[in-house]
Order: C-alpha cells, then structure tokens, then sequence
C-alpha cells in the first residue's frame, strides 16, 4: 500500500490540467470491452487514459484482472506517466497472474538499462515489489547492475530491493552475493544509499538474528557518522539505530560516538530526537562519573526531552512513555525541570496519568513542598481516575521522601474530611501502605480511619481497613466489634477481603485470645467448611493447625515483624529496563513490554541489553533462563520463596518414589500448584487431625470431616500427579451427532435440509443432506452465513454439481473455517445461514457443538496448566454433573481424547480417579478441565475454569455429548 501510495503521489506531478476525479465516474456495463479496445488504441492519449481509468477502478476494487495481457502491452512506451501507471497495475495483479506477469519481465530488464536514471530506478523498484517466485530469478542480473549504477537514486532504490526480495527468497540472495555487495554500500559516497543499505541490512539482520550481517567495526561506524549529517530524516533514523546496536571498545570511542551525535538532539523531528537519546543513553553506560563531559551530555539531554512536551498530546503521550523509562534509568536527567510534568487543565485524561507518574519518580527533599500542593490541587478535580492517582501519589510521596512523610499524612486526613467516597477509599489504601513503612509513627489517625468504615464498598480499600484494625488491635478497644461487621456478610465479599479479614481475626486473636475465641472459630469454619476458594480453604487449614498444635509458633508466623516496604514499588524489573531503553522510540517504549511480548514470529525477539551490564557480576542464574526457555506459557502465579504459604508448599512432604526423579525441593511452581490440585496440604494438615486443645477452654482441632481433596494421601507427590501410566490408551475417533432437520419442507418450497456438525482430518464441516419435495427441479445452489461468535464460514463454495431432481436427495459437506467476521450470538453456538437456489433464498439457524472448535495442539504442557489454572481468577470456575455415565476413567478419557479434550494427569484418591484436561478453540482460548470419576459412581463431576467464563456451559455440553455417546 506504501508502494500504491507513493506511486500515485509521484503520478500527481505529472497529472493533466483537468481533476482526475471523472476516472472513478461509474460507467457502462461493457466497461471492460470498451477499456480493452481503448488499451489497444493507436493513439498514446487515448492509451493512457484507458490506462487511468483501469487504475481507478483497481483502486476502489474492482476486478480487472482481465485485462492483464493489454495493460502489459502499453509498458512498451517512452511515456513516464503511462509507465508508472502499468507498474501498478503490475505489481496489483502479478500475484494472481504469474503467467502473464512473465510477458513483462523483457521489458523489465530493457527498462534497467534506459539512460533515463528514474526508468531503472523504477524498474527494479517495481520488479521487487511483484512477490512471484517465477520473475525472481530474472531479477538478478537488472539488480546487480543497479546496485552498481553510477546514479545514487538508482542505487539506493536497488538496496532496499535486496531486502524485499531476501524477504522472498533469502537464499537466492545469498547465492547470488547482494549482501556482500549491500555491505560495500555502506561506503557509499551518497548518505541516502548508506542510509537505504543501512536500513535493508537491518531488516534482513532482524529476520535472521543469528546471521551476524551487522558486522560494525569503528571503520563502518566512522563512515555512517559521517552519513548521518547528510541524511533525510528517515535516513537518520536507520543510522542512528544502527548505531545504537554498536558496542564500542572503550570509553574514548564511546565519547567521541556521543559527540558527534549529540546535535541530532536538535532536529526538529521527535523521531530523530528519540533515536538520539537512545543512542546517547546506551553509549552513557561506558562513560566514567566524574567524567567532566558525563555531567556535559546530563545537561544536554533535559532540553530535547522538554521540547517534546510542546508537541499535540498524542505525541506528549509517546515521549512521557519513554521519559518515564530514562527517568528510572537516570533521574539526575530531569531532576530540575519538575514544573514541565506539572498537569495543564485541557490535558487529555492519559497525558496526565503519565505526568503523575513521572512527578512521583522525581520528588526528592528539594522539590516535595512544592509536588505536594500540586497534588493536593489534583485531589480536588472533577476526573474521578486522576484524582485516585492523585491521591495514591501522595501516599508514594510519603512512602519515597521520610521527611515529607508527616505532612503527606496531615495532607490524606485533610482529603478525608471531604468525605467523597473514592478520594476516602483511596487515601486509606494508601495510609496502610504508609503504616507499613513508618511503623508505630502515625498510628494516632486510626480513629479518624474507623468513623468512615461504613463508607468503604470497594475491596481494595475494605481489605486495606481490614488490615489496620488486625495489625492494630491492641490500640483499638472495639477491633473485635469492627471484624464482626465485616463478618457478617463474608461470603459476599471479594476473595482480596476475605483473606484479609482471616489473618485480621487471627491476629486479633493471638493478641485477645480471652475475648475472640467465638470470633476466629467462626472465621475458621467459614474459611474451610464452608468455602469454594482453595486459596482462602489453605490459609484457614493453616492457621488452624498452627493455633490447635502450637499457638506460641502461631504468634512468630503470624505477628512477625514485617519487612518495610520499599521506596519505589512500581518500578520496572532492571534487566526489563536495560532492553527497553535499548529500544527507546518504539512501540516497545510505549507498552513498557520487551517486543518478544507483542511481536508474532521470529521478528523483534532478539534480547537487547545495555553495554556492561553482563559483567555486572549478576551473571544469570541457571533458574532465570531456564525459565525463559519455558515456551509461550501465559504468566505464571508462583509463590515467591519469602512467602509463608509458599514455604509450607515448598517442603517436600512425601518419601521419594521409584517412578521417576523427585521434583526439585525449590521448584515454585511445582510445589505451589500441589494445593491448586488438591492434597497438597496433607501431610502438614493429615493423618491425626485431632490435636491437644491449644488455648484456653475449647479451641478445637480442624473438622474431622474435610473434603476429600485434603483429606486423602499424595502417596508420591507431584510424580504421582503426573503418572499417565494408568492406562490412558489410543483416543478413539471425534464424535459427531447424528444429522437433525435444520430447514423443514414446509418452510423452504420444498426444500428439506438436515444436517449436522464434525471435524475431520483437523477440518470443521458441514455435513448435510438436502432433499427435494418439490415438483421442479433445483439448481444453482449457494450458501452464506451471518457473522457468528467463533467467525465461522465456509471454506469454499456449496459443491451441489448436478440438479437436484423431485423426490431426490443428496449428500453434501462443506468445509468450514474460522476466518469468518465474529459477533458475539446469543446463544453462544449460534449459526444463522442463508440457502440460494433456483427458486429462492432461505433461512434457517442451527447450534454447532463447541468440541468441533477444539484444535489438534490443545494438550497443555503440564507445568504451564498449573500454572494457568491458579492464574485463571476463582470466580470463572463452573462445576457441572454429568449423569448416567458408565465409563472408566480411561475408557472416558480415550473417548474425549477422540474431540481433541486431552488429559494432561490422572491420579487416584479415595478410588475416585482425578482426570486434570486441557482444550484449546480455534480463536485460542483455553479450557482447563477436572472431571472425577468414581468406579461404580454413574455420575462424573467435571470442574471448568476459563478466561471466557460464557464459555463454560457449552464445553460442558460437549463433554456429555462425547460421553454419553
């Protein structure tokens, strides 16, 4: 399309005195006679204008393909306008015609030798963007002379031409040694083919990270340097990246790099200004502190960055983004200009979140007087979202500069008095982190907190109360009476609150146990008993363990003295920062995430990393890359090793087995997902349940009657889990079921359709048998369908190939594939299709079984499953009975393995086999699954967890379907 563009822009200069508007005049049905005898025409006038109208009608997409060989006839013609004009008509078509794209490679070949430079230049531009196979091999010997052409704009043409055609056939490239000769244009006495060469070199390097094309030795740097003041804008841009890709040898290289690029600060596009900085950044690492010109170059880069902030706000937005990451990296930079980030009352919503964030990276004791009025102003606006961050800023501010620590405190109480609910919610998050930090210093404003608990709705501000009134019980005479109300309607609040609440009450117990005894048996019970959530189930098994055995180990864990927080918790993770500043001015500086994040395929995965920064001393640990090396594995939730729930599942709790390697004691992820799965907590909580009474008068042990997932042994812990041994044999065939009328007779003038659904070989289809109850005979059908959830459509046209004569039938399938327009139906599985033929066109809706959705690769890997399912929030978990079933486990599992529902582990607790499974759809959504079977129990209970929790249901209706079929 940039090609398109480009062409018909550089047509505009020779363009006739009239407006060429009257070209996209519709016109008579034989258009396409008329423009071929029109194309044919001896006259050149009459010739190029057919020639403009085909390309106005190619442009508004309609179909001239036809008139291929005709438009390739006028190439022969000393006509420049005309010739760009068959060009891109050429390069439109050649795909779909490769034969006759053949014809005009003669002319091709003539056109790279004509004396006029902007022909040849033209020509091989065009001969590259025409991506036949077949005309490539007759590009090569045109694209060697013009990489040697005495005309710069013919040479720097051909060296993005190299690039475009090693996208087509990088082998080829090789061959024929245009890389050798895009490497000695570097030399090139013209910037813009150093510029072009650099750019192509680049791309070519960037699909093929290993094959050390850049070869850049303080030689070539010399000379793009010396380019880079001669480019375009663009050409700069490519230099400069370049560069930055360049480790030099020592910090007087570095220097001297530094000094010469350091005017492109100046340059009046933000593009060049960002590649600079980058650039300046990266080569900053390898210059000395007390360097006299290390403190010259901070200065130099302030100005720049603030001159970007004058721009429109989309482009404020772009250099907030990437002023946010340099501030991280180096705050000296802009520590004085502090009033720049200051908000403006017309800024846009998103300007102004990111200048927050920026005001809070750099308040130091110099400047905070005059950050906090300004965000106390903020407080007070009418945007709800930035007032929140305004106050959440306050509490950062605190929590960064201790001096300014008492008046950001005074400051919150101040905004709480207001009593408007979300500035009050937001100012008590923030007050706890405060507490957290400044321990035993603040705690004088906790009464003021408690007169608003009646107005906190929001749970993160609720779970923030929560904590205070458990970490400061003994200051607070009614602490049990405030818990009590939060108790009352436990079930109702958000998992963040309830475990909250759990640990408020057993602190409070451990500090009052005379008077809260009834209060944590009840939070206990609710907790364990009566809850579906695994996370809050655990932490209360936990706590009653530990106060039922031993409360004086229960007062250390619990009441421990907790670790300050740190200053800056939003800070990003040091390796992460190093690559994104290598990447300053991209999308990646943008979306704070490296380009392996949001790239598909092998493009932009390559890792950049600051100069210096592997001899740090941090070399990688063995864990970090094996981690990296984990495939595409959504985020995983591991409990970190400080954690104490993670800690307690990171104990290895059962004797080593015969049936494979132990897993590794250490290993997070694998320990931590035990509980995800049920059992992982019995040693610690099994075998004898009953325990001394621990404090005072009747604090019981845990129920006796848990449910069975902790109740019953992990003979061999996650090798067990993980055993398919067990009998899972070879999946049987992919159920379809049986055809059912979709369009009756009387509905459709005598046309009966029935049909149904299966998925083939990995193809979705349409089997159907249409019949005819009519008296005449039908043809010319034709099927469509409307938009539907998953974007079904069919694969090719409705292949009825004979007519459909009275009293007869016919068996059809149709492919499908799932490339279709999506909107979402109701019910999910909706498919509304339209039938033509002969006599009329109707309508009918059918439901498709979701399992026909369910691709080939959807076995999960196993690790990635816990992890993803512990991932995947609590609240998107449905459980479904399936009754009336008479299958073993294996025999289940073979069955469902057939519809592309694959089972990832099997293991056996109580004779009630745990089947954990995995389905992936065609717009690759995931479905974990586990179902329990029970020998001689006919009804299995199947457990569905899904980002798209609507999902749930359907899949659940497959899974009866397959099993009881």
């Amino acid at each position: 399309m940039q090609e398109w563009a480009n062409q018909l822009c550089e047509n505009r200069q020779f363009g006739s005195k009239m407006t060429d508007s009257k070209y996209f005049t519709t016109t008579k049905k034989g258009e396409i006679f008329e423009l071929k005898a029109e194309l044919n025409s001896d006259k050149k006038e009459k010739k190029k204008e057919a020639v403009k109208k085909v390309i106005a009608s190619m442009t508004v997409g309609k179909d001239v393909s036809a008139l291929f060989p005709d438009v390739v006839n006028c190439m022969q013609t000393d006509n420049l306008e005309l010739k760009k004009l068959v060009y891109l008509y050429l390069m439109n078509y050649a795909k779909s015609q490769p034969d006759m794209a053949i014809m005009a490679v003669n002319t091709f070949v003539k056109d790279c030798e004509d004396p006029n430079p902007l022909i040849r230049a033209l020509a091989v531009r065009t001969m590259g963007c025409i991506r036949v196979d077949k005309i490539t091999e007759y590009l090569c010997e045109p694209l060697r002379k013009c990489l040697k052409d005495e005309d710069p704009y013919v040479r720097k043409t051909a060296a993005v031409c190299v690039a475009k055609l090693h996208d087509i056939n990088a082998q080829l490239v090789e061959d024929q040694g245009f890389l050798d000769t895009l490497k000695d244009l570097i030399s090139d006495s013209n910037p813009m083919v150093v510029a072009n060469a650099v750019a192509a070199l680049s791309e070519i390097a960037e699909s093929h990270p290993n094959s050390n094309l850049m070869d850049l030795n303080p030689q070539t740097i010399n000379k793009l340097l010396t380019a880079l003041n001669e480019c375009t804008e663009w050409g700069q841009i490519f230099i400069l990246d370049c560069l930055a890709n360049y480790t030099p040898r020592d910090d007087r290289e570095s220097q001297s790099i530094c000094e010469r690029v350091t005017p492109r600060l100046s340059h009046a596009n933000s593009a060049v200004v960002l590649s600079a900085v980058k650039v300046l950044m990266k080569f900053m690492e390898m210059l000395p502190k007390d360097l006299d010109y290390y403190g010259t170059l901070l200065k130099k880069l302030a100005p720049p960055l603030v001159t970007l902030l004058s721009a429109e706000p989309e482009l404020q937005y772009v250099a907030l983004r990437n002023i946010n990451l340099i501030v991280q990296r180096r705050p000296e930079i802009l520590k004085h200009e502090m009033k720049v980030f200051f908000v403006k009352y017309n800024d846009p919503i998103y300007v102004k979140l990111e200048k927050l964030d920026i005001m809070i990276r750099l308040a130091s004791q110099a400047n905070i007087a005059q950050v906090l009025a300004e965000l106390k102003e903020y407080a007070t606006e009418v945007d709800v979202d930035f007032v929140r961050k305004a106050v959440r800023a306050i509490g950062r501010c605190a929590i960064k500069v201790e001096q300014s620590a008492e008046r950001c405190v005074s400051t919150l109480l101040d905004l709480i008095q207001t009593k408007v609910n979300y500035v009050v919610q937001e100012a008590i998050v923030v007050i706890k982190d405060i507490f957290r930090k400044y321990p035993n210093k603040y705690e004088s404003v906790i009464a003021t907190l408690c007169e608003n608990l009646d107005s906190l709705d929001e749970p993160e501000a609720r779970a923030a109360m929560i904590w205070i009134v458990g970490e400061y019980a003994e200051r607070i005479d009614n602490a049990d009476e405030l818990l009590e109300s939060f108790l009352e309607g436990f079930h109702d609040e958000s998992t963040q609150v309830q475990l909250q609440l759990l640990t408020a009450i057993v602190k409070l117990f451990l500090k009052k146990p005379t008077e809260t005894q009834e209060l944590v048996q009840q939070v206990l019970s609710l907790a364990t008993q009566d809850s579906d959530n695994p996370d809050l189930r655990d932490r209360g098994y936990i706590y009653w363990r530990l106060l039922s055995t031993d409360p004086v180990a229960a007062k250390e864990v619990v009441l421990a003295e907790k670790p300050l927080i740190s200053e800056e918790t939003d800070l990003i993770e040091p390796t992460l920062l190093e690559e994104l500043i290598c990447h300053i001015g991209t999308l990646a500086s943008v979306y704070h995430k490296p380009p392996s994040a949001f790239v598909e395929g092998s493009r932009g995965v390559q890792h950049k990393r600051l100069p210096g920064s592997t001899e740090s001393g941090e070399s990688e640990s063995p864990d970090t890359t094996s981690a990296a090396a984990v495939s595409d594995a959504p985020p995983a939730v591991i409990p970190s090793q400080g954690d104490l729930l993670g800690d307690l599942l990171n104990l290895d709790l059962t004797p080593p087995t015969t049936t494979g390697p132990p897993p590794p004691a250490s290993s997070g992820m694998q320990m931590g997902a035990m509980d995800l799965l049920g059992g992982g907590l019995d040693s610690l909580l099994g075998g004898d349940l009953g325990g001394s009474p621990a404090i005072g008068a009747g604090f019981g042990a845990p129920p006796a009657a848990m449910p069975a997932s902790f109740s019953a042994p992990v003979s061999g812990g996650l090798d067990d889990l993980f055993d398919l041994g067990g009998g899972v044999g070879m999946p049987m065939g992919a159920y379809s079921a049986p055809k059912t009328v979709w369009l009756p007779a009387m509905k459709a003038k005598g046309l009966e359709i029935s049909g149904t659904f299966a998925r083939r070989s990995g193809v979705i289809q349409m089997e159907m048998t249409l019949t005819n109850k009519a008296m005449s005979v039908m043809t010319d059908f034709a099927i469509q369908f409307n938009r539907n959830s998953f974007g079904l459509a069919p694969a090719g046209p409705l292949q009825v190939l004979t007519p459909l004569n009275p009293n007869q039938s016919i068996e059809v399938t149709l492919p499908l594939n799932t490339v279709g327009p999506v909107m979402k139906m109701e019910p999910l599985n909706n498919l509304q299709v339209a039938v033509k033929n002969n006599i009329d066109v109707f309508y009918f809706s059918c439901q498709y079984p979701i399992s026909m959705l369910f691709v080939e690769d959807g076995k999960m890997e196993r690790q990635v499953f816990l992890a993803t399912w512990k991932d995947i929030p609590n609240d998107n978990e449905a459980q479904f009975q399936i009754k009336d079933c008479h299958l073993s486990s294996d025999a289940a599992s073979n069955k469902l393995q057939g519809s592309n529902i694959f089972t990832i582990a099997k293991r056996t607790v109580d004779g009630q086999d745990m089947l954990y499974q995995s389905m992936k759809l065609t717009n690759g959504i995931w479905v974990l699954a586990e179902m329990r079977v029970q020998a001689g129990n006919p009804v299995y209970t199947v457990s569905l967890k899904c980002r798209a929790a609507e999902v749930s249901q359907w899949v659940f209706q497959s899974y009866e379907a397959v099993l009881k079929n």
